[in-house]
């Protein structure tokens, strides 16, 4: 098994970032970082060019919470994944037989993220893998 952390260097997702740790630690479970690198449109020259930035976002993203979980002694798997967010997690713990996806949230409240999709509120309805959604700090 392992856990399973959707990761973009937010601040819910920093902070989320710290609790996957402490759930890998205590279950001495491997991490799994996924970055969901999706790039909007699939027509046109620029689509390659914005997939390629996009995913080197993600893994610049991915290299600091590796170094953040090498520290605490908890071993990691990258992924960055040409699905949107929600997507690429849900297939990442399909494929790793995640214990947990961890998600951080934005704040937002239950209306914008029904509205607006949030990947949290995406996962809660449509993950059939347990989702830990770590708040923002106050």
């Amino acid at each position: 098994m392992s856990i399973v952390l959707g990761y973009d260097e937010s601040p819910g997702a920093v902070r989320a970032l710290h609790v996957a740790i402490e759930v890998s630690a205590a279950f001495g479970e491997p991490l799994v970082l996924v970055y969901g690198a999706a790039a909007p449109g699939a027509l046109g020259e620029e689509y390659t060019a914005h997939r390629d930035a996009v995913q080197e976002v993600g893994r610049t993203a991915l290299a600091h919470a590796v170094a953040v979980a090498d520290e605490a002694g908890v071993p990691t798997t990258v992924e960055v994944i040409d699905q949107k967010p929600a997507e690429a997690l849900i297939e990442a713990a399909a494929r790793h037989a995640a214990r947990f996806i961890v998600v951080g949230s934005w704040g937002e409240s239950p209306l914008r993220g029904a509205l607006l999709g949030s990947t949290p509120h995406k996962l809660l309805h449509l993950s059939r893998t347990p989702v830990l959604c770590v708040p923002t700090e106050p």
